[in-house]
């Protein structure tokens, strides 16, 4: 039930930009949210159900502030410094190697983290696993 309650409120702010048009509510069943992905999509905000097992590569979104909730599993994430081997994938986005002078915070079940556009992320190491909801609520 917590796990609902903590979705449901990051997605408050995607649902609030949609607030006065009932029409753009959006449904996304048990089933769906199971095979994970991108489950949301609308111009101004993108949710998405993650999985890791191994680290990934540093991301820098130019107009997309990032909200994490972690289900399941811990990874340490490096949010900040200077991109390493950056370049740019696609209007908005670049990804690079790694992050120098970054700051490194353990994330575990339960975790909420808020990285605003513009702030290089990396997830650095993944023990095990780690499963998670983005919410992406894009800039005009």
């Amino acid at each position: 039930m917590k796990r609902l309650i903590l979705a449901a409120a990051l997605l408050l702010p995607a649902v609030l930009v949609n607030a006065a048009d009932d029409s753009k509510v959006k449904f996304v069943s048990h089933e769906l949210v199971a095979k994970g992905g991108s489950i949301a999509s609308t111009p101004s905000y993108i949710v998405t159900v993650a999985h890791r097992d191994k680290a990934g590569m540093v991301e820098v979104h130019d107009k997309e502030t990032d909200t994490l909730y972690v289900v399941d599993g811990a990874a340490t994430i490096v949010t900040g410094g200077t991109m390493v081997g950056g370049s740019v994938t696609s209007p908005g986005q670049q990804r690079g190697t790694e992050i120098k002078g970054g700051t490194e915070q353990k994330l575990a079940k339960g975790d909420v983290m808020i990285i605003p556009a513009g702030i290089p992320h990396w997830f650095k190491d993944v023990p095990k696993t780690v499963d998670y909801y983005v919410v992406k609520v894009i800039a005009p």
